[in-house]
């Protein structure tokens, strides 16, 4: 017969593991039972991890003076030397001022011809014809800016390119538009325009397609024309579309294009051809100033930061639908 002491001293049964947190139960269900989405996100997020937030690290040679044989951690901090070597240098009012008018070209001609794409587009009845045209104005996206550089180059070739040839042969000179100064944004607009209108109506159209068609109909029946119901139906009802497009937009501001600004420019031209992306290039690589190419690229960075985020406020104080 057992007594007292010999309960107490019996070992205690071990207690069960802790069970894991009910959130912790959740997201192990939701990826178990979402598994081959969260699968076909794995190449988009290793991408991201490796050429966009990998590199970040580099960036901090931005605030050293960088010596390749010394490595990064072995380079002399130098605070904001090259920030305020930037900002002071005579170039800069020239490139903030070449940077900003191809930017505001892009921004209040090219994206809203985008806009106006997508409308007459999404007039056609024609399912064959709105295929067909759709088909020719995406076309160019998919072609390299070496190619349509290449392109632009035997159009307006001096003395055998057709359209050098007309243009001269209308308003009767001899000018050469490809190393002409106040022929270079001009043809980068146009360049910009004929490459990416077309693919940039997608979105648009996507957002066209949710428009309940009964309220052309009440419209049509209310006596409205096609242009009434464009601004009072179409219009508001892709506005949400329209205004996180122009924030992204916003955001790239500084972003003209390094491969395009690049093959077009020239010796004789690059008084207005010369950019941030540019100019980054030529001191980074060409010249070997790496700390101070990285700083302007860092600094051209938290601009389009702040753009965006003061973009996102400003359509918010309005009443619209910002991106976060």
């Amino acid at each position: 017969m057992s007594t007292v002491a010999d309960v107490r001293a019996a070992p205690a049964a071990p207690s069960p593991p802790p069970a894991p947190p009910r959130r912790q139960r959740t997201l192990g269900r939701r990826m178990a039972r979402y598994k081959w989405l969260f699968l076909m996100m794995l190449p988009g997020v290793v991408y991201f991890l490796l050429f966009q937030y990998w590199p970040m690290y580099g960036a901090q040679i931005a605030f050293k003076d960088y010596v390749p044989f010394l490595g990064i951690q072995g380079s002399e901090w130098v605070g904001l030397k090259h920030f305020t070597d930037f900002f002071s240098n005579p170039d800069f009012p020239r490139l903030l001022t070449n940077t900003l008018i191809l930017a505001a070209l892009g921004l209040l001609v090219a994206f809203p011809l985008t806009i106006v794409l997508a409308l007459l587009l999404n007039e056609l009845r024609l399912t064959i014809l709105k295929r067909t045209v759709q088909t020719l104005v995406y076309i160019p996206h998919f072609l390299s800016w070496t190619v349509v550089v290449s392109l632009t180059g035997l159009l307006f070739a001096v003395g055998t390119g057709p359209l050098w040839t007309a243009l001269n042969g209308i308003f009767g000179t001899s000018t050469d538009f490809l190393t002409d100064p106040d022929w270079f944004r001009p043809l980068i607009l146009l360049q910009t325009i004929w490459k990416s209108t077309g693919w940039g109506t997608i979105i648009f159209l996507a957002a066209l397609a949710s428009v309940d068609q009964e309220q052309y109909e009440a419209a049509i029946i209310d006596g409205a024309g096609r242009w009434q119901r464009t601004w009072h139906i179409t219009l508001p009802a892709i506005r949400p579309t329209i205004v996180v497009m122009l924030i992204l937009q916003t955001g790239e501001i500084l972003n003209t294009g390094f491969e395009q600004i690049y093959l077009m420019s020239n010796a004789l031209n690059r008084s207005v051809a010369d950019v941030f992306d540019t100019y980054v290039y030529f001191t980074g690589i060409e010249q070997g100033a790496y700390s101070y190419s990285t700083a302007v690229g860092l600094s051209k960075a938290i601009v389009g930061v702040i753009l965006i985020f003061g973009t996102n406020w400003l359509a918010k104080r309005f009443n619209q639908q910002g991106i976060f």
